[in-house]
This record gives structure tokens, C-alpha cells and sequence, in this order.
């Protein structure tokens, strides 16, 4: 088989990415993306690649201020010249999944979400930005129910889809009525060793964006003084984190991978407050045998056990963080490391090249049998 990725845009590496990397180890072919900031993918795994851009990748300040270029975005990957692969694969939580493709062609699309800022968090984001009345509101509006028309339109051009939990699986169903196989995706768990001794602090680690409420953490700990607590990550809400923090929180920014594990290895427990798509993070801390203390919805309920791998709390507010946390603190002697690391195993990188090379081999002789011609009677 001819091999195609294309992928939503390369401007930093998070989770999408570890994807695309144990895919391209697989498979090693051309990327199609929409940006790609060229200075941040030296020493990664993407140096190197062959990576095919959009025209927004001229517009100005395309690589700081691409999220701008939003209208733009289906028109852009629709201009890919997909036509001599036989096989697109899509790594998409925005549009990649709306690429072109013929009839002779087999598009299967890895879905890390829907299209969530258009879907999900549609009233979330207007009134972040403040987009709920006046011109530049009517204006977004338009923009997103424009988004949401043709992301539904596009859906129906991916011919087998992909979910990385059951959670967006469900997603997948609502929003595109289309079944998704289920393939976890790869987590590095053999670069995080199990450590059995923990110190006294709690660990949260994310970009620091709206969406990710590490905000709603940080104020869980001013309620609770004699806990500390260390905050890994950069980002918008970086000023604001700041102003919240006490003296019992320790904002230490963004920090090497090096240094992520090792904060991992060692704390108390891991926290975080988002709805997961899937949560890589969390499977990583428990792979150190560390505990995780979770918002209970979304992908972590597929990854966290409660009462022995982590502690899950109803309600993504204050208080219910704070009640979790000095529940685990009641409770901290059932959670033992090395259970918690052994769970972390199942969601191997080499557990997911395995299925999902079976997958796509499976599906291809199935397209070809289903589609293919020859031999047959015109």
C-alpha cells in the first residue's frame, strides 16, 4: 500500500502527535498538515519527515496566529493532492478528517475528538472570548455554524473511523451517526519506571488553557494549606494561575520530558480537572505507580480504576476536588505503586501498533474484496 497522513497542524507536540508518531513508525509516509512550525519539530521525531503544507502556512504570523485562519481551515485541506495513495490515514480532532479522497481510495480516520470548539464547548467558547452578543458575535456564530455544516458534511468522506476511547466513540455516534473501533492510543509506558517512594506534593501537569481548568486545581489547594501543590505547563491562563497560587503552589512552567517523569516518579498523586478526550498524562502517572485523583468523566474512566488506581470526584467544582483530595489522604495506603504501574502496561505503544496494524489490514482486504472488479463480469 501507498500511505498518506494527514494530520490537523504541527505547531506542537501533544498527544495527537505521540499518535502520528507510532503510525509513522509503521508507516513511514508523507504528511500532509495545514501548519507546521519547522524551528519547534528540530530533535523530534518529525525532523525530517516529509511534511506538505497548506497555503494558510504563507499567511502572516500563520505559525503564532493560526487559530485566526479558522474559516480558512476547510477550504486549505481540501487542496491536498491525495490521488496516487491507496491508503489516507487522518489524524484529526479538527479537519484533517475532511481531506479529499476517490472512490478506488481507503480513508480511515484516527479521531482523537469531534470538532469540540465547534460541538461541545460551542457556548463555552463564545463566552470565553466574549463572543455572546454584538457584530464580532454575530460574526463567530456564522463562522461556527458554518464549521458545524460542513465538519457533518465531511464526516461522511471518512470510510472506516477510529476512536481513542469509548468516550469519543460515543461523540463519533452523536454528532457523524457513524460506528468507531475503539484502539487506545499509544502511551510510552516503558519510559516510566515504578517508583514506590512518594514525597509530600501533588502533581498537575497541562497546557495551561481554559479547557484544561487548571485554574478550578489551584484553588482546590487554597482551601487546603498544609498540602502542596506543583504545576507543570505553559500557557494562556499562565497570569492567571499565577495570581490564584498561595504559597503552597509551586508553578514551576514548562519543563523537559526528563523532568516531567521524574516530578511523576515522586508525587503524592496526579490530579486533573479536564474532561479527557483520552489522557495520556494520566496513564503516564499511574505507569510510575502513581495515583491519579480525577474529574470522573470522560477518557480517564476508562483508564483509571477506582479505589486502586486513582480516586474519581462527581462534580468539576471546588469543592468536590477538595472533599477527593482529603479522601485520598484517608485512603492513600490501598493505592499500591506497583498495581498501579502493572495497570499502565495495557496501554502500550506496542499494544497499539499491533492492533491497529491488524485493523487496517483487516479493513483494506475488506475494501478491496468489497470495491475491486477484477475478474468480475462488468
Amino acid at each position: 500500500m501507498k500511505v498518506a497522513f494527514v494530520h490537523d497542524w504541527l505547531i506542537n507536540l501533544g498527544g495527537s502527535e505521540k499518535v502520528l508518531e507510532a503510525l509513522l513508525r509503521m508507516y513511514p509516509s508523507k504528511i500532509y498538515t495545514l501548519i507546521a512550525d519547522q524551528s519547534a519539530l528540530i530533535g523530534t521525531f518529525l525532523q525530517g519527515q516529509q511534511i506538505e503544507t497548506s497555503f494558510i502556512q504563507k499567511l502572516p504570523r500563520a505559525k503564532t496566529k493560526y487559530r485566526s485562519y479558522l474559516p480558512l481551515f476547510p477550504l486549505a485541506v481540501e487542496q491536498f493532492d491525495l490521488f496516487d495513495y491507496d491508503l489516507v490515514i487522518s489524524s484529526s480532532h479538527s479537519i484533517a478528517k475532511g481531506a479529499l479522497t476517490h472512490a478506488d481510495q481507503l480513508h480511515i480516520c484516527y479521531c482523537h475528538t469531534p470538532m469540540r470548539y465547534a460541538w461541545d464547548f460551542y457556548q463555552q467558547s463564545l463566552r470565553r472570548t466574549k463572543l455572546k452578543s454584538g457584530v464580532k458575535g454575530v460574526l463567530a456564530k456564522c463562522v461556527f455554524h458554518y464549521l458545524r455544516m460542513w465538519d457533518m458534511h465531511a464526516s461522511k468522506r471518512v470510510d472506516v473511523y477510529v476512536a481513542n476511547s469509548h468516550c469519543v466513540g460515543r461523540r463519533i455516534q452523536k454528532l457523524y451517526r457513524q460506528a468507531a473501533t475503539v484502539i487506545y492510543p499509544p502511551v510510552k509506558v516503558e519510559h516510566f519506571s515504578l517508583c514506590e517512594t512518594k514525597e509530600h506534593f501533588y502533581l498537575t501537569a497541562s497546557r495551561l488553557v481554559p479547557d484544561k481548568r487548571v485554574e478550578l486545581i489551584v484553588e482546590a489547594f487554597q482551601a487546603l494549606p498544609d498540602q502542596k501543590l506543583v504545576v507543570i505547563g505553559e500557557g494562556s491562563e499562565m497570569k492567571r494561575i499565577k495570581k490564584k497560587a498561595r504559597r503552597n503552589v509551586e508553578i514551576l512552567g514548562y519543563q523537559n520530558d526528563e523532568i516531567l517523569k521524574q516530578m511523576l516518579q515522586r508525587a503524592r498523586a496526579f490530579i486533573c480537572a479536564a474532561v479527557e478526550d483520552f489522557g495520556i498524562l494520566p496513564v503516564e502517572a499511574q505507569s510510575c505507580g502513581t495515583p491519579v485523583i480525577a474529574f470522573g468523566k470522560g477518557g480517564v474512566l476508562e483508564t483509571v480504576i477506582e479505589g486502586k488506581t486513582g480516586l474519581f470526584y462527581p462534580r468539576q467544582c471546588v469543592a468536590s476536588l477538595v472533599e477527593a483530595i482529603q479522601k485520598f489522604e484517608r485512603r492513600q495506603g490501598q493505592f499500591v505503586p506497583a498495581k498501579i504501574h502493572a495497570h499502565a502496561q495495557s496501554f502500550s505503544t506496542i499494544r497499539f501498533q499491533r492492533e491497529f496494524e491488524t485493523f487496517v489490514k483487516r479493513k483494506y482486504e475488506e475494501f478491496i474484496e468489497r470495491y475491486s472488479w477484477k475478474g468480475k463480469a462488468p
